[in-house]
């Protein structure tokens, strides 16, 4: 089974999902914003793949961060911010069986199947 994280207005997001729905894939929904983070292994994406893979940098959540914040970013602080401000992981996140995807790429969601 395919969980899908993200927050259903994100533009990305609807891509993924879309693309999932016209390939026939059933997949599981998590909206970070309506279904919280409590359940979400950010931690687990952070241990594995380091905070520069899981935030989105070029998001308008990474611009709001102050210098300081960016300077000092590691995975434990990317891990504190990423709780309270879901909107700064990169969108969508994909999570099938040994494979976590980060972004959407047709390439590699047909190599996910």
């Amino acid at each position: 089974m395919i969980t899908l994280y993200g927050i259903k207005n994100c533009d990305t997001v609807k891509k993924a999902r879309k693309w999932l729905e016209n390939n026939g894939i059933q997949y599981q929904f998590h909206d970070f914003r309506e279904d919280g983070m409590e359940t979400v292994p950010l931690e687990s994406w952070l241990e594995q793949f380091g905070w520069q893979e899981v935030l989105n940098r070029r998001s308008t959540s990474w611009r709001a961060l102050s210098d300081e914040q960016k300077q000092g970013m590691d995975d434990k602080a990317a891990l504190a911010l990423a709780l309270t401000t879901p909107t700064l992981i990169k969108r969508p996140v994909t999570v099938s069986v040994g494979t976590t995807l980060f972004g959407f790429k047709e390439a590699a969601f047909s190599q996910l199947i």
